[in-house]
């Protein structure tokens, strides 16, 4: 039987090659947008010159009605959800003091709110399924922290928490959680960092080089076809952060 999938925030980057990926490999792929409605069209077109269906829902998930509707659809369409992939993500490059309420509202609802509520919603079928797959999409930033980041800081380490603590919790269901600490990886997020940035960081990372999304489209590859690795951080960072 095949294999239902929520990707949050996959019309872009790495939920974009995340959402390729699996849909290529034959699982049925829902992939939730919010604005890109564009890129979510190209998206479906594109698999679909090759063959290959995939359902594209947009709901802002950053609010529970929105993440409801997103669980909902799933089930009412396949009858059980077995991974989601809690992807939507924003960020903001400033100091600490410029950082505004709404600033701090806008990303902790839309990275560890999202993930929070989308949990919440699909959970009950898992459970009931005795199945699940829970990927929660960190990263560098929620081990280390990184300075003019500190709400995305905050909100990627939060995730990190909610996936150690749901691992235990979900575990006696056979449901296992994990999250991905992405470091850097060439995705419109990164746009902010100039050609001499890039450079001076490929210098700090042991491979010398920037990640590509299908590095971490693979990694989630694997924890799908996994059985037993639940509750870690994976860092796919070439190096650059090892704790």
């Amino acid at each position: 039987m095949e294999k239902i999938v929520i990707i949050t925030g996959a019309s872009r980057g790495i939920g974009r090659e995340i959402a390729k990926r699996l849909a290529k490999k034959g699982l049925k792929v829902i992939a939730n947008y919010n604005k890109s409605e564009e890129a979510a069209k190209e998206l479906k077109s594109e698999l679909k010159q090759e063959g290959i269906k995939i359902d594209i829902v947009k709901a802002d998930v950053s609010k529970r009605e929105e993440a409801k509707k997103l669980a909902k659809y799933a089930l009412d369409k396949y009858g059980k959800i077995d991974v989601l992939i809690n992807n939507a993500g924003i960020s903001e490059y400033k100091l600490f003091t410029d950082e505004t309420d709404e600033d701090w509202d806008k990303i902790i609802n839309t990275n560890l709110y999202s993930a929070f509520a989308m949990s919440q919603e699909v959970i009950p079928n898992m459970v009931h399924n005795k199945n699940g797959l829970i990927i929660n999409m960190s990263s560098a930033w929620g081990v280390v922290g990184g300075s003019l980041e500190v709400i995305y800081s905050v909100s990627k380490a939060g995730m990190d928490g909610l996936t150690k603590a749901l691992a235990k919790e979900l575990g006696p269901s056979s449901i296992r959680v994990n999250s991905i600490a992405p470091g850097m990886i060439y995705t419109k997020m990164n746009e902010k960092f100039t050609s001499e940035e890039i450079e001076e960081i490929k210098e700090e990372i042991p491979l010398g080089k920037i990640g590509e999304a299908q590095d971490i489209s693979k990694c989630v590859e694997w924890l799908i076809e996994d059985k037993y690795t639940t509750g870690q951080v994976i860092s796919i960072n070439g190096g650059w952060i090892i704790t």
